[in-house]
């Protein structure tokens, strides 16, 4: 009888000993698996090529061509739980350009008043503003493992701080080609908000601005509005 009772104490404690030992370490499995999970992207850097336009804009005033632009933000991005969504706020700049059609601004007069004139002086002319920029975002990922795969959308604003602002034209053509560059901020908004929206895949999205904030100060000019729409390149 109490060899019995030995031999079954002895089968006891071999088999917790065994279930301790595979408690404690994982198999090849389970490393193998934990070490492939994908970290997801945080969509840090945005780079924005877009088109500039007005709109709101009289008669009185010509554009043409496509105005360029261009911004460059980093965001940081604060996941919301384990869901699809997060938040996203950053820094950074945004330069906008509009050309004139034959017309030029008064930026070299004193006066309180931004005036359109028609003029043939210049072969091309063109109205440009830098802002500093802090990007706001409420992001959805369709494949919140990797960002950089799959469908993506956000909703935002920007709050913007106007830099400079600055007239340019060319004049002359070939060789006797010059530019006559004339800086002045006293016209232009000191502040910006626009709302934002971007949709897209992977690493491309299309992007699209509409300011609530007019161009101009008030009585300093036309209550112009500037919308850019263009591409949105995404990553790290």
């Amino acid at each position: 009888m109490r060899n019995r009772f030995a031999l079954v104490a002895l089968l006891m404690s071999i088999g917790v000993a065994a279930k301790a030992q595979n408690t404690s370490t994982p198999n090849n499995n389970t490393i193998d698996k934990r070490s492939t999970v994908e970290k997801p992207s945080r969509d840090f850097v945005m780079i924005k090529l877009t088109t500039s336009a007005w709109v709101n804009k009289p008669d009185s005033i010509k554009t043409k061509g496509i105005g360029r632009g261009f911004a460059m933000s980093i965001m940081y991005d604060f996941p919301i739980k384990k869901s699809n969504f997060s938040f996203a706020a950053g820094l950074g700049f945004n330069s906008q350009n509009v050309f004139l059609d034959g017309q030029v601004m008064n930026f070299k007069d004193t006066g309180s008043q931004v005036l359109f004139a028609n003029s043939s002086t210049y072969k091309r002319y063109k109205f440009t503003t830098t802002r500093l920029e802090m990007p706001l975002e409420l992001r959805f990922f369709g494949n919140n493992k990797n960002r950089n795969r799959g469908f993506k959308a956000a909703i935002g604003a920007t709050v913007g701080l106007s830099l400079s602002s600055h007239t340019k034209g060319i004049i002359g053509s070939g060789g006797t080609k010059f530019n006559e560059k004339v800086v002045a901020k006293r016209f232009v908004q000191q502040w910006d908000f626009a709302p934002t929206f971007r949709i897209g895949y992977g690493n491309f999205s299309l992007f699209a601005s509409y300011s609530l904030t007019p161009v101009f100060k008030d009585a300093a000019g036309p209550q112009v509005v500037p919308v850019s729409v263009g591409i949105c390149l995404i990553g790290l």
